[in-house]
């Protein structure tokens, strides 16, 4: 019985990574693609992660505040808010704006270069595709997830803040003082172990659906609608194990 296409290309993606790492781990860099890799993930997303944090921030903190303010506990507000951030939207949100705005370009990037003929050009060059390819955009991915997951949360908080003293009239000092009793120390550290974790998966993902794309230009948006397909999935069950790990 033959096994399905997507298992294979699973089974193949957490191979290429694992060669990836294990190139990293030797200093195989490429310098100069990993400059590029950097800005895409980091600078070159910062915009759609502040207006999705300002927008998660706000309405995140008008369900709750409503809720809280009738019970008689808007004193509460910020910590509930920041304790939600931290362990569960700031770093699920960051990877899935990530997925659809750095992985598909990876897919896309290097599915494209697998149908042209481009990495077979590259082997014969006596230079490995994966060291070459996806090592500068695994690493890329590892190091600017946790930073977006850190910017969202912190424009996500700050906008919470401004929402609750403009509309429910919490004064600022209540709000952060609820914030700082709440988070408890190890909610920052484990919020960007998650945000690291989830970058792994989202870079050796869509590399490895970008390079195990087979046939023609058209094979190219199957792969980038797999590759995101499979991410989404593995990381929202990778939050299951993280937040029991982590959290339980």
């Amino acid at each position: 019985m033959k096994s399905p296409r997507w298992l294979n290309r699973l089974g193949s993606s957490l191979i290429i990574g694992g060669q990836a790492v294990t190139a990293t781990a030797r200093g195989r860099i490429n310098t100069v693609d990993l400059l590029d890799q950097l800005q895409e993930a980091g600078p070159g997303s910062f915009l759609i992660v502040i207006i999705t944090s300002l927008a998660a921030g706000t309405v995140f903190n008008i369900q709750i505040t409503k809720e809280l303010s009738s019970m008689g506990a808007s004193a509460t507000v910020g910590g509930v808010l920041a304790v939600g951030l931290a362990r569960e939207i700031a770093p699920l949100l960051t990877a899935t704006l990530l997925t659809g705005k750095v992985a598909t370009a990876y897919a896309a990037q290097l599915g494209t270069m697998k149908v042209t003929e481009q990495i077979d050009a590259i082997t014969m060059l006596r230079t490995d595709p994966v060291e070459y390819l996806v090592v500068p955009r695994l690493i890329a991915m590892v190091v600017m997830a946790p930073v977006q997951c850190l910017l969202f949360f912190g424009v996500a908080i700050w906008s919470a803040q401004i929402s609750s003293t403009e509309l429910y009239a919490i004064p600022p000092e209540v709000f952060w003082s609820s914030v700082r009793s709440w988070l408890l120390p190890d909610d920052m550290p484990f919020m960007l172990i998650k945000a690291l974790v989830f970058g792994l998966q989202i870079a050796v993902l869509s590399c490895g659906w970008g390079m195990t794309t087979q046939g023609g230009p058209k094979e190219v948006g199957t792969s980038t609608t797999g590759a995101v397909v499979m991410i989404l999935v593995t990381v929202a069950l990778m939050d299951t194990v993280l937040t029991q790990i982590l959290f339980g």
